[in-house]
């Protein structure tokens, strides 16, 4: 009599219908990763619904549990299933496409445009001096009174990405008194007349500090993607700096190209994350 899935001990399935092929040249934890994915699509799995844990797949199997854990990895970094410490393994939620690298919308009207509903707590909202690096980029001097903007994101109330943007203080003074946990900065701004007319924006790879994870609901050391942008006005003054940790289980972020616009730059970056040389290629 085939089994149902109750907890992270059970088994879906008749396990004779399903196993591990010895003689087959694919590798075990690949062969491991499939019969998981039939397993969510043949037993109508949801999200949030649990799956086998380690020990079970282990024993269910035959195999050992590095090659368990080499296809959980597989299958989590393809945001197939979510792995939570100390709780097991879960069928992951789907991940929300994002237009926030390659176009000057933010997080609250890309979010909006899909249907979905963007929430913020506002963390920090205050003028402070304008450290080295918002300095810089902001094209003002060290120490020059900015508005800083810090704000946990909620997507449809779950944690989504933590922000933090920071505005000449002649810009960003209009946003002192609004109420930005349920507004969009660009809207507010744009009715003061500032609007972003290009800008540049970069994103890469990293891993939840512990102060970040507590706020995204995540384990320390989680994927992240952090986004860093320096939006400018038509006359190419600076008017926004913002550097944004996205959760990596739930956003991705996809591109449209166009023939005219097929040039990319690749910059190559050193351990310090100083650029030693640049050039472009086609993509």
């Amino acid at each position: 009599m085939a089994d149902t899935v109750t907890t992270n001990d059970t088994v879906s399935t008749d396990d004779t219908a399903r196993s591990i092929d010895r003689r087959s040249a694919a590798p075990m934890y690949d062969q491991l990763r499939r019969l998981i994915i039939d397993t969510i699509e043949n037993d109508g799995l949801q999200p949030g619904d649990p799956l086998p844990g380690e020990h079970r797949l282990c024993e269910q199997y035959g195999i050992s549990r590095t090659v368990v854990r080499q296809a959980l990895a597989q299958l989590e970094h393809e945001g197939l299933v979510e792995r939570v410490k100390g709780k097991g393994t879960f069928v992951a939620r789907p991940r929300t496409s994002e237009s926030l690298v390659h176009t000057l919308i933010g997080l609250y009207d890309d979010v909006e445009r899909r249907g979905g509903h963007v929430h913020s707590d506002v963390l920090r909202h205050a003028v402070e001096a304008a450290s080295d690096e918002v300095a810089q980029a902001l094209e003002v001097e060290p120490g020059s009174p900015v508005v800083a903007l810090e704000r946990l994101r909620l997507v449809d109330d779950e944690p989504w990405s933590l922000s933090t943007t920071w505005m000449p203080e002649t810009i960003g003074a209009v946003t002192l008194d609004a109420d930005l946990s349920e507004a969009s900065l660009y809207r507010l701004l744009a009715a003061n007349g500032v609007r972003a007319a290009n800008g540049v924006r970069s994103a890469e790879a990293t891993v939840a500090t512990h102060d970040q994870a507590q706020l995204l609901g995540v384990s320390a050391g989680s994927a992240l993607l952090r986004l860093r942008s320096v939006s400018r006005d038509a006359d190419g003054r600076p008017i926004e700096f913002f550097i944004a940790h996205h959760r990596g289980d739930r956003s991705r972020f996809e591109f449209q190209l166009r023939e005219e616009q097929s040039q990319a730059s690749l910059l190559h970056v050193d351990e310090h994350g100083d650029v030693t040389s640049a050039g472009t290629a086609s993509v």
